[in-house]
């Protein structure tokens, strides 16, 4: 995304209106963290610190790239000594169903998904959003969790936001040099990655893919569901370690320990840029509950990739869900 315009800078007159850049501050400290929940926290602490220091602001700089500035920072600060976030696949081998699921993994070790709207900032410049939507999907916000975190940043701010080498050595108080050497690091650690992604977006046919998906996963009909996805696909439930791959396999568990999951209703949603279910299943109690928010990758007519979400206590609020469907 090309930087903002100088008319961006400061005036004595103008409101110092943070809120206008609450929304692509959130994709990138999400892409940095990994985290929707975190990447929120980042920009609310992002915003205060701004406020506390705005008589240090002298508009030498833009206000984007001062609040830019903090938000590394921010980000810095929380990724400091701790382990990365993955995806189950990025953990270990395939898993043959039907296996135990074994122990959750802690909330910190596992990628997060985010809603579109709180990380993807509206744009007129189709390649503009074009760049946002690729590298806010999971497979690419995964990758960026193999980098340290100043590779991290510097990949960001020279292929996702397009900014100058001397302006990110600027906000990073380093030389060109090292952005340079940094840039080619982050290039070479994510070469052997397979960042070939989905595309997700929905026309007719691909419509008609999800809609088929909905009734067979309602109808709780395995082999038409297995039939729309991929011979190669895999499905994962974070926060567990366990993923599996084929559509033998998934169609096993759907049999076996997934059963349970049968007379779930679907409810359309969107998450890193791609189609997202919330999954309720039923409840002993009459209704629906909430179990997963599914989130699905397609490609060439197929789904190649099911990601079930399962912290719901959580993440459904997040998405505007509620966590009970009635009757």
């Amino acid at each position: 995304m090309p930087r903002a315009a100088t008319t961006d800078r400061l005036d004595p007159a103008q409101d110092l209106d943070f809120e206008k850049y609450r929304v692509e501050l959130t994709g990138y400290c999400y892409r940095m963290l990994g985290s929707a929940f975190e990447a929120e926290d980042a920009v609310q602490e992002t915003m205060i610190r701004a406020w506390r220091n705005i008589d240090r602001f002298e508009g030498r700089s833009t206000l984007r790239t001062w609040l830019y500035r903090i938000a590394t920072n921010v980000c810095l600060d929380l990724l400091s000594g701790r382990q990365r976030r993955a995806r189950p696949m990025d953990l270990g081998p395939a898993a043959v169903a039907p296996s135990s699921p074994g122990e959750a993994l802690p909330e910190n070790r596992w990628l997060q998904p985010v809603p579109d709207g709180r990380a993807l900032p509206a744009g007129d410049d189709p390649a503009e959003v074009a760049v946002a939507r690729e590298t806010i999907r999971l497979a690419f916000v995964a990758a960026l969790q193999e980098l340290p975190a100043r590779q991290r940043a510097v990949l960001i701010f020279r292929e996702v936001l397009h900014w100058k080498a001397e302006e990110v050595a600027e906000l990073l108080d380093t030389t060109v040099a090292s952005v340079n050497s940094a840039l080619q690091r982050a290039r070479a650690n994510l070469a052997d990655r397979d960042l070939t992604e989905p595309d997700p977006t929905v026309d007719e046919d691909q419509q008609e893919l999800l809609d088929r998906y909905v009734d067979a996963f309602e109808r709780y009909d395995i082999d038409s569901l297995v039939a729309l996805l991929h011979e190669d696909a895999t499905m994962s439930m974070p926060p567990f370690a366990l993923w599996l791959r084929g559509r033998a396999e998934i169609a096993r568990w759907h049999l076996g320990p997934g059963s349970e999951c049968r007379g779930s209703r679907l409810v359309p949603t969107r998450a890193n840029d791609a189609p997202a279910f919330a999954q309720y299943r039923p409840s002993p109690d009459g209704g629906h509950e909430a179990w997963s928010l599914q989130v699905l990758e397609m490609s060439g007519g197929e789904i190649v990739g099911l990601n079930a979400f399962l912290d719901t206590e959580q993440l459904f609020p997040l998405f505007g869900l509620p966590l009970r469907l009635p009757n």
